[in-house]
């Protein structure tokens, strides 16, 4: 006998009534027409929603736009300068970096790594941190990282656990790259990966949360502030406190050259005696006014970071007598966090971070007709968090001065600024600064940059100094000198 699917059974009464209280009863429409298991996953979807959020969020950020309000007090945030023996603000590195490397060497440090990004607008199909990188080698943005997170644990004797936050699109891609990789020579027990979570994006005009076909919602990702929420609902931070974690080092994935760990900068996090070992960031200086970087600012005596399409331009054009930008401390979204300040932040409603609103042209059906709807112009709201809107929850929080050939190294764009090319130019600029540093001569062109193309490995050094002060750096050393760089050459070291 032909067998027949079963009747879905009836949807919840008490979930139709929070839908119709919520302004969103069309999210059904469809619902009688769907057969169980594509129904089950529409409710599935639906019940993921905080529905009661819902009416507050459509007022407060969709039918409304929020303006920025600019603080009464505005002034460019103090820095502890990446020279120690600054006249401007002195402080002693040995002392702070061996706090740092303390911590490491206790098991205290995890690195978290924001993952959640696709590489299509560099032409590459795939998870970003799957992207070739390397200079030389072309090693994957997240071998990189897991070389340095293997060095340092290395070094201290003790597992870093890594913690990867991916996105729903890439999640598995990205889990599976692991696998075939053997995690990059790390425990896999040391690496979690999860997705990120999702919103709802809304109609425009209506409020209405929109449908991308008649059994799923529209969603977009939560942005890098919905890490504080994915670290708790993933479980990463009860498997932080298992292990005795109490501090992260959080950097995104599109940053080639970023330290994974920096045993200086998390000294000051956890040490300083103007730091509540909260939430600590690194900054570089802004190259030119118009740099796109958010700035670190003091406002009304808070550190915030200020986006550069909020501060006025003529405050970003404003110099010290030296011809420096007065407002100069640009943000590379580098920070140390504590692991009770990350708990509170994802579970005390006193420290949830706001939304941010971005108008986008959003592929949708009909909710009445089905049909399917592809606008010319933005007919949706996203709504994302920002990581950074933390800083002013903090007691105190300081920032650190990086250098930007030593640890900004971006790729998010195909060619150009902050894209592969550069990219490599900066590996190459730091590779022969180190060598330099180490009496090794790179050959140049007539305007003063390398006139090859150079990588160390993490391997071989995680910074300068340990081409003198370590025995893999020193063999490094040692056979360059007995083999100088050639124009042109590609090489590894």
């Amino acid at each position: 006998m032909p067998t027949t699917t079963p009747p879905a059974p009836p949807i919840d009464a008490s979930l139709i009534a929070r839908l119709q209280g919520a302004g969103q009863s069309h999210l059904l429409r469809f619902a009688p027409t769907l057969t169980p298991d594509r129904r089950a996953a529409l409710l599935a979807q639906i019940e993921g929603l905080d529905l009661s959020a819902i009416p507050s969020l459509v007022e407060t950020y969709v039918k409304a736009k929020p303006t920025f309000s600019l603080a009464a007090s505005v002034e460019p945030a103090p820095y502890y300068p990446n020279n120690h023996a600054s006249k401007s603000r002195a402080w002693d590195r040995a002392r702070f970096e061996k706090a740092g490397q303390d911590l490491i060497r206790a098991g205290r440090v995890a690195c978290f790594t924001v993952a959640g990004g696709q590489g299509t607008r560099l032409g590459y199909d795939g998870p970003k941190g799957c992207y070739p990188a390397g200079a030389v080698s072309r090693k994957p943005l997240f071998q990189l990282f897991a070389e340095q997170i293997l060095a340092h644990s290395r070094r201290s004797g003790k597992d870093v656990p890594w913690y990867v936050m991916t996105s729903p699109l890439n999640h598995d891609a990205t889990v599976a790259f692991f696998r075939a990789n053997d995690f990059f020579g790390l425990p896999p027990s040391s690496v979690m990966c999860f997705p990120q979570g999702v919103m709802p994006s809304f109609d425009m005009k209506t409020g209405r949360v929109l449908l991308a076909a008649p059994d799923e919602i529209a969603t977009n990702p939560d942005g890098h502030g919905g890490s504080i929420t994915a670290l708790h609902k993933s479980g990463a931070i009860a498997d932080m406190k298992r292990r005795g974690i109490t501090t992260l080092s959080y950097f995104q994935v599109d940053n080639a050259t970023v330290q994974a760990l920096d045993p200086a900068f998390l000294g000051l996090h956890a040490s300083a005696p103007d730091s509540s070992a909260e939430m600590s960031s690194k900054m570089i200086p802004k190259a030119y006014a118009e740099e796109k970087l958010g700035l670190f600012c003091s406002c009304n005596g808070r550190t915030e970071v200020i986006e550069y399409s909020d501060l006025p331009m003529d405050l970003q054009r404003q110099t010290l007598p030296d011809g420096t930008l007065r407002f100069l401390a640009g943000s590379i979204a580098v920070h140390a966090m504590s692991v009770e300040f990350i708990e509170r932040l994802a579970t005390d409603p006193r420290f949830s971070l706001p939304y941010h609103r971005a108008e986008k042209k959003v592929p949708c059906i009909d909710p009445e007709t089905g049909e399917k709807v592809d606008p010319a112009s933005p007919n949706g709201v996203k709504l994302e968090r920002f990581v950074f809107d933390a800083l002013p929850l903090c007691r105190a929080s300081i920032v650190y001065e990086t250098d930007r050939i030593e640890e900004f190294a971006p790729i998010k764009n195909a060619a150009g600024v902050d894209s592969p090319e550069s990219c490599t130019r900066l590996q190459t600029e730091r590779a022969a600064r180190w060598l330099k540093a180490a009496g090794i001569e790179a050959p140049l062109t007539s305007d003063g940059k390398p006139d090859c193309t150079l990588e160390i490995s993490a391997s071989t050094a995680l910074c300068a100094s340990d081409l003198v002060s370590t025995d893999a750096g020193r063999a490094a050393v040692t056979r360059l000198r007995s083999s100088p760089i050639p124009r042109g050459a590609n090489i590894l070291i």
